[in-house]
């Protein structure tokens, strides 16, 4: 799938097979996940350069492995964040590749996996191991929303067993947050407007779904609550929903932006004297590292975390050309996943 210029309509064609970088490899896509930071790019929200292919959350097989890769063969099984860092700087080499400053993204710095082939970077910093029991469709589903999720609870968050937690949105990262946090044994508030992805949400675990229908969200998150949650997520990315989430808290309580959030008028508001006044830890969270992989799939493998139950469909390229454009108005609940090959 690639696209020609910002909102442009994106057309499925071939092109030429990618390049195997130094150090990295060459992956045959099995399945790819298609979420809302694929629409940002197509809409101009990130510097691309054009033509593009986008597409940032996959799982395939290792065709090709270029010089100075140790870890990895031909045929091998993996997955991969959708921030691969360099492998040499202070950030990776502490284990905090999800900041490197040298990082690529499939997708966004390079041609991504909504196409039949991807070429990834610093294989052997990077690439995961795919356990047997863990399926393509289910591994796609990681990359980007569920690891990203995984780290704003765990690594971000450090929420502790019986603790509020509001998510706002229920779409692939909002839905991955409630499997993860009721997972932890905390309690959760998911919000969203559609009353189906609310639906899936109370089914996922969710103690209380509600409505973003134009009423007061952080006053009905205060009444449930008891005076409102120790953790808030933004997994939609934007004003409204990043100050509700910020007043759904009480006091002391712990703000996770996950999000993206687009510029308006420069730089989208933020309620800083709530932050300020009840103090509040405001906290970005930006995909995982390879290295904090194990525990989560541990988890997977276990049968504690279900990524596959968030997966609600599979399309085509072709399929796929047609909803990116609208894909932040999408009303499906639950991931979309492409297979390169239907």
């Amino acid at each position: 799938m690639v696209i020609d210029a910002v909102r442009g309509r994106p057309t499925v064609r071939p092109v030429a097979d990618p390049a195997c970088p130094p150090g990295g490899v060459v992956v045959r896509v099995i399945a790819t996940g298609m979420c809302r930071s694929d629409w940002h790019a197509w809409a101009g929200h990130d510097e691309i350069a054009f033509p593009h292919v986008p597409g940032h959350e996959l799982a395939g097989v290792v065709v090709e492995v270029g010089d100075c890769v140790g870890r990895w063969k031909v045929g091998d099984r993996v997955t991969v964040p959708f921030v691969c860092g360099c492998g040499r700087c202070e950030w990776c080499l502490s284990g905090n590749a999800q900041v490197c400053p040298d990082q690529q993204q499939p997708g966004f710095t390079h041609w991504g996996s909504f196409a039949e082939h991807v070429a990834l970077h610093s294989a052997d910093t990077n690439l995961i191991a795919l356990p047997e029991s863990v399926d393509f469709a289910t591994a796609a589903g990681l990359g980007c929303r569920f690891a990203t999720a995984y780290r704003a609870l765990v690594g971000r968050a450090r929420v502790t067993e019986g603790e509020w937690v509001t998510v706002l949105g229920a779409g692939g990262v909002g839905l991955s947050t409630v499997m993860i946090a009721r997972a932890l044994g905390c309690r959760v508030v998911a919000v969203d407007r559609n009353p189906d992805a609310l639906a899936l949400a109370a089914d996922l675990g969710a103690s209380c779904v509600l409505l973003s229908d134009g009423s007061d969200v952080p006053a009905a998150v205060a009444d449930l609550t008891g005076g409102g949650s120790h953790v808030a997520v933004d997994a939609v990315g934007s004003e409204q929903t990043c100050a509700d989430a910020i007043h759904s808290l009480r006091r002391r309580g712990r703000h996770v932006q996950v999000g993206l959030l687009p510029p308006v008028d420069g730089h989208p508001r933020v309620p800083m004297d709530r932050v300020i006044g009840w103090e509040l830890d405001v906290l970005g969270s930006h995909g995982m590292a390879a290295v904090d992989y194990p525990d989560m799939l541990a988890l997977v493998e276990q049968g504690l975390l279900r990524p596959d139950q968030l997966i609600g469909r599979t399309i085509g390229l072709d399929e796929a050309a047609a909803l990116l454009p609208t894909f932040d108005q999408a009303t499906a609940a639950g991931i979309t996943l492409v297979d390169p090959a239907r």
